[in-house]
């Protein structure tokens, strides 16, 4: 099976810093956004990923590459420890590098990757800006696929207050784990959403999904929406889904929620632990003395 990363976006949100940086570059301490979605992919067996990239998008293709300099220079060095990381990075995964000409929409991006894809063979779509901790989310999705036969969509619930920033699924519970789509809508108002239950950035799609995109018609700002042709096939085959938690999804495209998940990245880590913490609870204390000093 291959797995499909979307990756062509211009990342505005982060602007100056993503001119001519990809946003999924941006490190959580010192590995690339991208690294960890690749990295679940590899836990969950996939190792064929197509990256839907953009003339952007350069550095995300040299960071799966090898780099004989660098390396030659950390052999020199005698910094083995880093050479190690930066060779095994260079043999993760088998890449495949598509360009998306025009930015038409997720809906197209995945579309891009067809002629990568085999016409009988399910594939997973991972986001490259959201990163979920715990169970690999990827495992999961290959695991109901395989009892079902049908595609599978990662859910999370949202405040209500928030559902205009997913796509939206109204469901109906199978058993304790899994749920039957019943309907999916694309940013509807708290008023139009059929439920608080959002996409969260992870897919296994059975090939059909590729016809619907292609008679997908453009949706919600101009784009093509993959919610849009998910909502056209389930009018055809079955959906189904499962619930992650909340409290373990982040969200990187966005300033501070990339900012929430370095720190809870970097509080994980032993050689950062201790210091980020003593910094954090200075810096709080010198905040408030400060407000009330202003008072």
């Amino acid at each position: 099976m291959r797995a499909v990363i979307p990756v062509a976006g211009w990342g505005t949100r982060f602007l100056p810093a993503t001119k001519a940086m990809p946003k999924e570059m941006l490190p959580i301490v010192d590995k690339p956004v991208i690294q960890y979605i690749v990295e679940e992919l590899i836990e969950a067996g996939i190792f064929d990923i197509v990256f839907i990239t953009g003339r952007h998008k350069r550095a995300i293709e040299d960071h799966f590459d090898i780099n004989p300099d660098l390396e030659q220079h950390l052999e020199n060095a005698g910094k083995k420890e880093l050479l190690d990381v930066v060779r095994k990075i260079s043999h993760l995964i088998n890449p495949i590098f598509i360009r998306q000409k025009e930015q038409k929409g997720l809906g197209h991006a995945v579309l891009t990757a067809k002629p990568a894809l085999s016409n009988n063979e399910p594939f997973i779509v991972s986001l490259g800006d959201i990163l979920i901790k715990g169970t690999n989310t990827v495992k999961k999705m290959l695991s109901i696929h395989q009892k079902f036969g049908k595609s599978v969509i990662a859910l999370f619930e949202v405040p209500k207050k928030e559902v205009s920033k997913y796509g939206i699924a109204k469901v109906k519970r199978v058993d304790d784990e899994v749920f039957l789509i019943e309907d999916i809508v694309e940013k509807p108002s708290p008023k139009e959403a059929p439920s608080n239950f959002a996409v969260v950035g992870r897919y296994l799609f059975t090939p059909s999904i590729l016809e619907e995109l292609e008679n997908t018609k453009p949706g919600k700002g101009g784009e093509i929406q993959l919610t849009d042709a998910i909502r056209s096939l389930l009018q055809k085959e079955a959906i189904y889904a499962f619930k992650v938690d909340s409290a373990a999804v982040f969200d990187t495209g966005n300033k501070l929620d990339y900012l929430k998940t370095v720190i809870t990245f970097a509080l994980e880590r032993e050689d950062l632990k201790e210091p980020l913490l003593k910094f954090l609870k200075e810096l709080v204390l010198l905040k408030d003395k400060k407000e009330k000093e202003n008072s």
